[in-house]
Protein backbone atom coordinates (compact mmCIF):
# COMPACT_ATOMS: atom_id res chain seq x y z
CA UNK A 1 0.00 0.00 0.00
CA UNK A 2 1.32 3.48 -0.88
CA UNK A 3 2.56 5.58 2.00
CA UNK A 4 3.03 8.66 -0.20
CA UNK A 5 0.82 9.98 -3.02
CA UNK A 6 1.73 8.91 -6.57
CA UNK A 7 4.25 11.06 -8.41
CA UNK A 8 2.63 14.08 -10.08
CA UNK A 9 3.54 15.49 -13.49
CA UNK A 10 2.70 18.60 -15.46
CA UNK A 11 -0.47 17.94 -17.48
CA UNK A 12 1.25 17.62 -20.88
CA UNK A 13 3.88 15.24 -19.50
CA UNK A 14 1.20 13.10 -17.88
CA UNK A 15 -0.71 12.91 -21.19
CA UNK A 16 2.51 11.94 -22.98
CA UNK A 17 3.39 9.20 -20.47
CA UNK A 18 -0.15 7.80 -20.53
CA UNK A 19 0.22 7.26 -24.30
CA UNK A 20 3.68 5.69 -23.85
CA UNK A 21 2.43 3.13 -21.35
CA UNK A 22 -0.75 2.40 -23.32
CA UNK A 23 0.94 1.98 -26.70
CA UNK A 24 -0.55 -0.55 -29.14
CA UNK A 25 2.24 -3.13 -28.85
CA UNK A 26 1.98 -3.12 -25.07
CA UNK A 27 -1.83 -3.30 -25.02
CA UNK A 28 -1.77 -6.19 -27.51
CA UNK A 29 0.77 -8.11 -25.40
CA UNK A 30 -0.65 -7.43 -21.92
CA UNK A 31 -4.26 -6.39 -22.42
CA UNK A 32 -5.56 -2.94 -21.43
CA UNK A 33 -6.15 -3.72 -17.75
CA UNK A 34 -2.73 -5.26 -17.09
CA UNK A 35 -0.98 -2.40 -18.95
CA UNK A 36 -2.91 0.14 -16.87
CA UNK A 37 -2.13 -1.69 -13.61
CA UNK A 38 1.60 -1.72 -14.42
CA UNK A 39 1.57 2.00 -15.20
CA UNK A 40 -0.27 2.92 -11.99
CA UNK A 41 2.09 0.69 -10.00
CA UNK A 42 5.07 2.50 -11.56
CA UNK A 43 3.67 5.91 -10.57
CA UNK A 44 3.30 4.70 -6.97
CA UNK A 45 6.78 3.23 -6.82
CA UNK A 46 8.45 6.39 -8.17
CA UNK A 47 7.30 8.44 -5.17
CA UNK A 48 8.83 5.94 -2.70
CA UNK A 49 12.53 5.26 -2.10
CA UNK A 50 14.06 1.96 -3.26
CA UNK A 51 13.83 -0.88 -0.74
CA UNK A 52 17.62 -1.21 -0.37
CA UNK A 53 20.63 1.04 0.06
CA UNK A 54 23.31 -0.06 -2.42
CA UNK A 55 26.99 0.59 -1.79
CA UNK A 56 29.87 -0.30 -4.06
CA UNK A 57 33.08 -1.37 -2.35
CA UNK A 58 36.29 0.20 -3.62
CA UNK A 59 38.04 -3.14 -4.16
CA UNK A 60 41.15 -1.21 -5.24
CA UNK A 61 41.77 -0.46 -1.55
CA UNK A 62 39.93 -3.11 0.50
CA UNK A 63 38.24 -6.49 0.30
CA UNK A 64 34.45 -6.82 0.31
CA UNK A 65 34.58 -9.01 3.44
CA UNK A 66 36.59 -6.41 5.36
CA UNK A 67 34.31 -3.52 4.36
CA UNK A 68 31.20 -5.61 5.07
CA UNK A 69 32.40 -6.17 8.65
CA UNK A 70 33.17 -2.46 9.16
CA UNK A 71 29.84 -1.43 7.65
CA UNK A 72 27.86 -3.87 9.80
CA UNK A 73 29.50 -2.43 12.93
CA UNK A 74 28.69 1.12 11.78
CA UNK A 75 25.03 0.25 11.12
CA UNK A 76 24.71 -1.44 14.54
CA UNK A 77 26.02 1.78 16.08
CA UNK A 78 23.68 4.03 14.06
CA UNK A 79 20.62 1.83 14.60
CA UNK A 80 21.39 1.30 18.32
CA UNK A 81 21.68 -2.47 18.11
CA UNK A 82 18.77 -3.04 15.70
CA UNK A 83 19.80 -6.08 13.66
CA UNK A 84 19.76 -5.07 9.99
CA UNK A 85 21.84 -7.35 7.73
CA UNK A 86 24.50 -6.33 5.22
CA UNK A 87 24.15 -8.59 2.16
CA UNK A 88 26.69 -9.46 -0.53
CA UNK A 89 25.22 -9.51 -4.04
CA UNK A 90 25.91 -12.91 -5.67
CA UNK A 91 26.21 -11.52 -9.22
CA UNK A 92 27.87 -8.20 -8.39
CA UNK A 93 30.85 -9.16 -6.26
CA UNK A 94 31.68 -5.57 -5.28
CA UNK A 95 28.17 -4.66 -4.07
CA UNK A 96 26.75 -4.62 -0.53
CA UNK A 97 23.01 -4.23 0.09
CA UNK A 98 21.33 -2.88 3.23
CA UNK A 99 17.54 -3.40 3.49
CA UNK A 100 15.59 -0.20 4.22
CA UNK A 101 13.19 -0.50 7.17
CA UNK A 102 9.93 1.35 6.58
CA UNK A 103 7.69 3.10 6.06
CA UNK A 104 7.18 3.38 9.81
CA UNK A 105 3.54 4.31 10.30
CA UNK A 106 3.53 4.64 14.11
CA UNK A 107 5.75 7.71 14.53
CA UNK A 108 4.28 10.46 16.72
CA UNK A 109 4.33 13.93 15.12
CA UNK A 110 5.62 16.90 17.13
CA UNK A 111 4.11 20.40 17.29
CA UNK A 112 7.38 22.04 16.22
CA UNK A 113 7.83 21.70 12.44
CA UNK A 114 10.66 22.10 9.96
CA UNK A 115 9.95 22.31 6.22
CA UNK A 116 12.70 21.26 3.79
CA UNK A 117 12.97 21.51 0.01
CA UNK A 118 12.03 18.54 -2.16
CA UNK A 119 15.62 17.50 -3.01
CA UNK A 120 16.64 17.63 0.65
CA UNK A 121 13.51 15.61 1.48
CA UNK A 122 14.41 12.89 -1.01
CA UNK A 123 17.90 12.65 0.50
CA UNK A 124 16.36 12.27 3.98
CA UNK A 125 14.19 9.40 2.70
CA UNK A 126 17.41 7.66 1.62
CA UNK A 127 19.22 8.06 4.94
CA UNK A 128 20.59 11.61 5.08
CA UNK A 129 20.32 14.10 7.94
CA UNK A 130 19.02 17.63 7.20
CA UNK A 131 21.68 20.22 6.40
CA UNK A 132 21.00 23.92 6.82
CA UNK A 133 20.86 24.79 3.07
CA UNK A 134 17.92 22.39 2.68
CA UNK A 135 15.76 24.07 5.36
CA UNK A 136 13.05 26.36 3.98
CA UNK A 137 10.92 27.08 7.04
CA UNK A 138 10.72 26.39 10.79
CA UNK A 139 8.23 26.97 13.57
CA UNK A 140 8.38 30.44 15.15
CA UNK A 141 10.14 29.58 18.43
CA UNK A 142 12.50 26.76 17.34
CA UNK A 143 15.48 26.33 19.66
CA UNK A 144 18.59 24.13 19.44
CA UNK A 145 17.81 20.76 21.04
CA UNK A 146 14.08 20.83 20.21
CA UNK A 147 12.34 17.69 18.98
CA UNK A 148 10.87 18.51 15.56
CA UNK A 149 8.83 16.85 12.83
CA UNK A 150 10.36 17.27 9.39
CA UNK A 151 8.23 17.72 6.26
CA UNK A 152 9.06 18.05 2.56
CA UNK A 153 7.61 20.87 0.47
CA UNK A 154 7.27 18.73 -2.65
CA UNK A 155 5.76 21.49 -4.82
CA UNK A 156 8.30 24.18 -3.89
CA UNK A 157 5.65 26.67 -2.70
CA UNK A 158 6.87 27.40 0.84
CA UNK A 159 8.49 30.84 1.21
CA UNK A 160 11.97 30.83 2.71
CA UNK A 161 11.90 31.79 6.39
CA UNK A 162 8.13 31.31 6.76
CA UNK A 163 6.94 30.63 10.32
CA UNK A 164 4.17 28.27 9.19
CA UNK A 165 3.17 26.49 5.99
CA UNK A 166 -0.26 25.09 5.09
CA UNK A 167 0.56 23.88 1.57
CA UNK A 168 1.18 20.30 0.37
CA UNK A 169 3.80 18.73 2.62
CA UNK A 170 4.91 15.17 3.22
CA UNK A 171 6.01 13.84 6.61
CA UNK A 172 9.60 12.53 6.59
CA UNK A 173 10.10 11.71 10.26
CA UNK A 174 11.37 13.30 13.48
CA UNK A 175 14.70 14.79 14.47
CA UNK A 176 16.54 17.04 16.90
CA UNK A 177 17.38 20.58 15.84
CA UNK A 178 21.07 21.43 16.07
CA UNK A 179 20.38 25.16 15.70
CA UNK A 180 17.79 27.79 16.64
CA UNK A 181 15.55 29.44 14.07
CA UNK A 182 17.57 32.68 14.24
CA UNK A 183 20.83 30.77 13.58
CA UNK A 184 19.32 28.88 10.64
CA UNK A 185 18.08 32.05 8.96
CA UNK A 186 21.01 34.24 10.00
CA UNK A 187 21.90 36.87 7.41
CA UNK A 188 25.63 36.64 8.16
CA UNK A 189 27.65 34.33 5.95
CA UNK A 190 26.73 31.30 3.82
CA UNK A 191 24.40 28.66 5.22
CA UNK A 192 26.12 25.36 5.99
CA UNK A 193 26.42 22.57 8.54
CA UNK A 194 24.03 20.10 10.11
CA UNK A 195 20.56 21.52 10.80
CA UNK A 196 18.42 18.58 11.96
CA UNK A 197 19.76 15.23 13.15
CA UNK A 198 17.15 12.66 12.12
CA UNK A 199 16.38 10.21 14.96
CA UNK A 200 13.07 8.72 13.73
CA UNK A 201 12.98 8.81 9.93
CA UNK A 202 9.94 7.33 8.17
CA UNK A 203 12.40 5.15 6.21
CA UNK A 204 15.33 3.90 8.27
CA UNK A 205 18.49 3.87 6.13
CA UNK A 206 22.07 4.29 7.35
CA UNK A 207 23.67 7.72 7.03
CA UNK A 208 26.90 7.63 5.02
CA UNK A 209 28.10 11.07 6.00
CA UNK A 210 31.86 10.53 6.48
CA UNK A 211 31.42 6.75 6.79
CA UNK A 212 34.37 4.85 5.24
CA UNK A 213 34.68 7.45 2.45
CA UNK A 214 37.65 5.83 0.68
CA UNK A 215 36.17 2.34 0.86
CA UNK A 216 32.56 2.94 -0.18
CA UNK A 217 30.68 4.65 -2.98
CA UNK A 218 26.90 5.07 -2.69
CA UNK A 219 25.40 4.03 -6.02
CA UNK A 220 22.06 2.80 -7.29
CA UNK A 221 22.18 -0.90 -8.16
CA UNK A 222 21.62 -0.52 -11.95
CA UNK A 223 24.41 2.08 -12.09
CA UNK A 224 26.81 -0.57 -10.76
CA UNK A 225 25.51 -3.11 -13.28
CA UNK A 226 26.40 -0.78 -16.19
CA UNK A 227 30.14 -0.83 -15.51
CA UNK A 228 30.17 -4.63 -15.18
CA UNK A 229 28.42 -4.88 -18.55
CA UNK A 230 31.02 -2.63 -20.22
CA UNK A 231 33.60 -4.99 -18.61
CA UNK A 232 36.75 -2.88 -19.11
CA UNK A 233 40.06 -4.78 -19.13
CA UNK A 234 43.46 -3.72 -17.74
CA UNK A 235 45.48 -1.75 -20.28
CA UNK A 236 42.50 -0.65 -22.39
CA UNK A 237 41.54 2.91 -23.31
CA UNK A 238 38.01 3.66 -22.08
CA UNK A 239 35.78 6.71 -22.63
CA UNK A 240 33.06 7.75 -20.16
CA UNK A 241 31.32 10.40 -22.27
CA UNK A 242 29.01 12.01 -19.69
CA UNK A 243 30.83 11.08 -16.54
CA UNK A 244 29.83 13.33 -13.63
CA UNK A 245 29.87 12.86 -10.68
CA UNK A 246 32.22 9.95 -11.37
CA UNK A 247 30.57 6.91 -9.81
CA UNK A 248 30.77 4.87 -12.99
CA UNK A 249 34.14 6.40 -13.95
CA UNK A 250 35.76 5.29 -10.71
CA UNK A 251 34.08 1.89 -10.97
CA UNK A 252 35.50 1.37 -14.47
CA UNK A 253 38.99 2.27 -13.20
CA UNK A 254 38.59 -0.14 -10.29
CA UNK A 255 37.47 -3.01 -12.55
CA UNK A 256 40.60 -2.38 -14.67
CA UNK A 257 42.75 -2.60 -11.52
CA UNK A 258 43.76 1.03 -12.20
CA UNK A 259 45.72 -0.14 -15.27
CA UNK A 260 45.04 1.52 -18.59
CA UNK A 261 43.30 4.84 -19.24
CA UNK A 262 39.83 6.08 -18.40
CA UNK A 263 38.95 9.36 -20.08
CA UNK A 264 36.04 11.09 -18.32
CA UNK A 265 34.23 14.04 -19.89
CA UNK A 266 31.58 16.45 -18.72
CA UNK A 267 30.79 19.92 -20.01
CA UNK A 268 30.25 21.52 -16.57
CA UNK A 269 33.48 22.53 -14.81
CA UNK A 270 32.25 21.99 -11.24
CA UNK A 271 31.16 18.47 -12.12
CA UNK A 272 34.56 17.69 -13.62
CA UNK A 273 36.13 18.91 -10.38
CA UNK A 274 33.91 16.42 -8.52
CA UNK A 275 35.09 13.55 -10.75
CA UNK A 276 38.71 14.44 -9.95
CA UNK A 277 37.94 14.64 -6.22
CA UNK A 278 36.28 11.21 -6.26
CA UNK A 279 39.20 9.68 -8.17
CA UNK A 280 41.62 11.13 -5.62
CA UNK A 281 39.53 9.99 -2.64
CA UNK A 282 39.39 6.42 -4.01
CA UNK A 283 43.12 6.57 -4.90
CA UNK A 284 42.66 5.83 -8.59
CA UNK A 285 45.35 7.17 -10.92
CA UNK A 286 44.30 6.02 -14.41
CA UNK A 287 41.42 8.56 -14.67
CA UNK A 288 41.87 11.73 -16.72
CA UNK A 289 38.91 14.12 -16.48
CA UNK A 290 38.20 16.91 -18.98
CA UNK A 291 35.66 19.70 -19.16
CA UNK A 292 34.33 19.13 -22.67
CA UNK A 293 31.09 18.80 -24.61
CA UNK A 294 30.74 15.17 -25.72
CA UNK A 295 28.91 16.16 -28.92
CA UNK A 296 32.17 17.86 -30.06
CA UNK A 297 34.55 15.12 -28.94
CA UNK A 298 35.32 13.82 -32.46
CA UNK A 299 38.34 15.44 -34.12
CA UNK A 300 38.15 16.09 -37.85
CA UNK A 301 41.78 17.26 -38.03
CA UNK A 302 45.08 15.65 -37.11
CA UNK A 303 45.92 15.97 -33.41
CA UNK A 304 49.16 17.03 -31.80
CA UNK A 305 51.10 13.92 -30.73
CA UNK A 306 51.23 15.01 -27.09
CA UNK A 307 47.57 16.03 -26.85
CA UNK A 308 45.87 14.00 -24.11
CA UNK A 309 42.37 15.42 -24.04
CA UNK A 310 39.48 15.85 -26.46
CA UNK A 311 38.68 16.08 -29.30
CA UNK A 312 39.80 12.56 -30.27
CA UNK A 313 40.51 10.88 -33.59
CA UNK A 314 38.06 8.27 -34.91
CA UNK A 315 38.46 4.73 -33.53
CA UNK A 316 40.43 5.85 -30.45
CA UNK A 317 38.70 3.80 -27.74
CA UNK A 318 38.37 0.10 -26.89
CA UNK A 319 35.12 0.62 -24.97
CA UNK A 320 32.76 3.56 -24.50
CA UNK A 321 30.13 4.22 -21.86
CA UNK A 322 27.39 6.64 -22.85
CA UNK A 323 25.36 7.14 -19.69
CA UNK A 324 23.36 9.79 -21.48
CA UNK A 325 21.77 12.98 -20.14
CA UNK A 326 18.10 12.09 -19.84
CA UNK A 327 14.73 13.15 -18.43
CA UNK A 328 15.55 11.30 -15.19
CA UNK A 329 12.04 9.95 -14.63
CA UNK A 330 13.37 6.72 -13.14
CA UNK A 331 14.91 8.43 -10.12
CA UNK A 332 13.36 7.52 -6.76
CA UNK A 333 11.92 8.94 -4.66
CA UNK A 334 10.30 11.74 -6.66
CA UNK A 335 6.84 12.99 -5.75
CA UNK A 336 6.52 15.94 -8.13
CA UNK A 337 8.30 15.91 -11.50
CA UNK A 338 8.66 19.53 -12.59
CA UNK A 339 10.05 19.35 -16.17
CA UNK A 340 7.89 20.46 -19.08
CA UNK A 341 7.10 18.23 -22.07
CA UNK A 342 9.40 20.40 -24.21
CA UNK A 343 12.26 19.65 -21.80
CA UNK A 344 11.46 15.92 -21.79
CA UNK A 345 11.44 15.82 -25.61
CA UNK A 346 14.73 17.71 -25.87
CA UNK A 347 16.80 14.72 -24.71
CA UNK A 348 16.28 12.36 -27.65
CA UNK A 349 18.11 14.54 -30.25
CA UNK A 350 20.94 15.27 -27.78
CA UNK A 351 21.35 11.56 -27.04
CA UNK A 352 21.53 10.83 -30.77
CA UNK A 353 24.27 13.42 -31.28
CA UNK A 354 26.31 11.90 -28.47
CA UNK A 355 25.64 8.36 -29.73
CA UNK A 356 26.79 9.25 -33.25
CA UNK A 357 30.08 10.62 -31.89
CA UNK A 358 30.50 7.53 -29.71
CA UNK A 359 30.15 5.17 -32.70
CA UNK A 360 32.84 7.13 -34.58
CA UNK A 361 35.22 7.11 -31.60
CA UNK A 362 34.87 3.36 -30.99
CA UNK A 363 37.41 0.92 -32.44
CA UNK A 364 36.13 -1.92 -34.64
CA UNK A 365 35.37 -4.84 -32.34
CA UNK A 366 34.82 -2.39 -29.47
CA UNK A 367 31.94 -2.26 -26.98
CA UNK A 368 29.48 0.62 -26.58
CA UNK A 369 27.10 0.61 -23.61
CA UNK A 370 24.20 3.08 -23.66
CA UNK A 371 22.23 3.74 -20.48
CA UNK A 372 19.68 6.16 -18.97
CA UNK A 373 17.90 6.56 -15.65
CA UNK A 374 14.52 7.18 -17.26
CA UNK A 375 11.37 5.25 -18.20
CA UNK A 376 10.32 6.66 -21.59
CA UNK A 377 10.42 4.71 -24.87
CA UNK A 378 11.81 7.68 -26.80
CA UNK A 379 15.05 7.76 -24.77
CA UNK A 380 15.43 3.99 -24.47
CA UNK A 381 14.01 1.37 -26.85
CA UNK A 382 13.37 3.92 -29.63
CA UNK A 383 17.03 4.92 -29.45
CA UNK A 384 18.07 1.29 -29.86
CA UNK A 385 15.78 0.86 -32.89
CA UNK A 386 17.21 4.08 -34.39
CA UNK A 387 20.81 3.01 -33.70
CA UNK A 388 20.40 -0.41 -35.34
CA UNK A 389 18.85 1.22 -38.42
CA UNK A 390 21.36 4.10 -38.61
CA UNK A 391 24.59 2.20 -37.92
CA UNK A 392 24.80 -1.16 -39.77
CA UNK A 393 28.18 -1.72 -38.06
CA UNK A 394 26.43 -2.09 -34.67
CA UNK A 395 24.98 -5.28 -33.25
CA UNK A 396 23.05 -5.68 -30.01
CA UNK A 397 24.82 -8.03 -27.63
CA UNK A 398 23.78 -10.09 -24.58
CA UNK A 399 24.46 -8.43 -21.22
CA UNK A 400 26.24 -10.06 -18.31
CA UNK A 401 25.08 -9.84 -15.60
CA UNK A 402 21.42 -9.64 -16.70
CA UNK A 403 19.54 -8.61 -13.55
CA UNK A 404 16.75 -6.33 -14.83
CA UNK A 405 13.81 -7.24 -17.06
CA UNK A 406 13.74 -7.22 -20.86
CA UNK A 407 13.02 -4.12 -22.95
CA UNK A 408 9.55 -2.60 -23.21
CA UNK A 409 7.31 -3.12 -26.23
CA UNK A 410 6.32 -0.10 -28.30
CA UNK A 411 9.39 0.79 -30.39
CA UNK A 412 8.99 -1.93 -33.03
CA UNK A 413 11.93 -4.02 -31.81
CA UNK A 414 11.81 -7.80 -32.22
CA UNK A 415 11.31 -10.06 -29.19
CA UNK A 416 14.90 -11.28 -29.60
CA UNK A 417 16.17 -7.70 -29.44
CA UNK A 418 14.00 -6.88 -26.41
CA UNK A 419 15.50 -9.86 -24.56
CA UNK A 420 19.01 -8.45 -25.10
CA UNK A 421 18.06 -5.16 -23.43
CA UNK A 422 17.86 -4.55 -19.71
CA UNK A 423 15.09 -2.40 -18.25
CA UNK A 424 14.90 -2.02 -14.47
CA UNK A 425 11.20 -1.52 -13.81
CA UNK A 426 10.14 -0.98 -10.18
CA UNK A 427 6.49 -1.62 -11.12
CA UNK A 428 7.40 -5.31 -11.49
CA UNK A 429 6.69 -5.89 -7.79
CA UNK A 430 4.00 -5.05 -5.26
CA UNK A 431 4.74 -1.92 -3.24
CA UNK A 432 5.37 -3.16 0.28
CA UNK A 433 7.18 -1.96 3.35
CA UNK A 434 9.82 -3.79 5.34
CA UNK A 435 9.58 -4.00 9.11
CA UNK A 436 12.17 -5.51 11.44
CA UNK A 437 10.15 -8.69 12.01
CA UNK A 438 9.62 -9.46 8.31
CA UNK A 439 13.31 -8.71 7.75
CA UNK A 440 14.37 -11.32 10.31
CA UNK A 441 12.01 -13.89 8.75
CA UNK A 442 13.20 -13.32 5.17
CA UNK A 443 15.60 -15.62 3.34
CA UNK A 444 18.72 -13.96 1.94
CA UNK A 445 17.91 -15.15 -1.61
CA UNK A 446 14.47 -13.53 -1.40
CA UNK A 447 15.98 -10.25 -0.20
CA UNK A 448 18.50 -10.24 -3.07
CA UNK A 449 15.69 -10.93 -5.56
CA UNK A 450 13.71 -8.02 -4.07
CA UNK A 451 16.74 -5.68 -4.28
CA UNK A 452 17.14 -6.49 -7.99
CA UNK A 453 13.61 -5.23 -8.65
CA UNK A 454 12.99 -2.56 -6.01
CA UNK A 455 15.51 -0.06 -7.39
CA UNK A 456 15.38 3.03 -9.60
CA UNK A 457 13.99 2.94 -13.14
CA UNK A 458 16.93 2.36 -15.50
CA UNK A 459 17.76 1.17 -19.03
CA UNK A 460 20.86 -0.50 -20.54
CA UNK A 461 21.77 -1.53 -24.10
CA UNK A 462 25.09 -3.11 -25.15
CA UNK A 463 26.41 -2.87 -28.71
CA UNK A 464 29.46 -4.36 -30.45
CA UNK A 465 30.96 -2.54 -33.45
CA UNK A 466 31.76 -4.99 -36.23
CA UNK A 467 35.20 -5.08 -37.85
CA UNK A 468 33.78 -4.71 -41.36
CA UNK A 469 32.96 -1.24 -42.67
Amino acid sequence: MSFFPKISFQYEVEEYLTKVFRNKELITALGPQEAENKYQSLLSHLSHPPGFTTVRVNTHLASVKHVKKLLFEEIQKQFKGLCVPVLEHPKLQDVLLIPVVGPRRDLKKHASEVIVGAQCGYAVLRGAHVYVPGIVSTSRFLKAGDLVSVYSDIEGKCKRGAKEFDGVKVFLGNGISELSRSEIFSSTGPLKGLGIRMIEPVYLSPSFDNVLPSYLFLQNLPSVVVSHILNPQPGEKILDMCAAPGGKTTHLATLMHDQGEVIAMDKIANKVKKIKQNAELLQLNCIKAFCYDGTRALSVEKREDKQEGPPFLPESFDRILLDAPCSGMGQRPNMAYSSTLKEVMSYQPLQRKLFTVAVELLKPGGVLVYSTCTITLSENEEQVAWALKTFPCLQLHPQEPHIGGEGMKGAGLSLDHLKLLQRFDPSALTLQGMDVNSLQDSREDDLISLANKDCIGFFIAKFIKSNSK
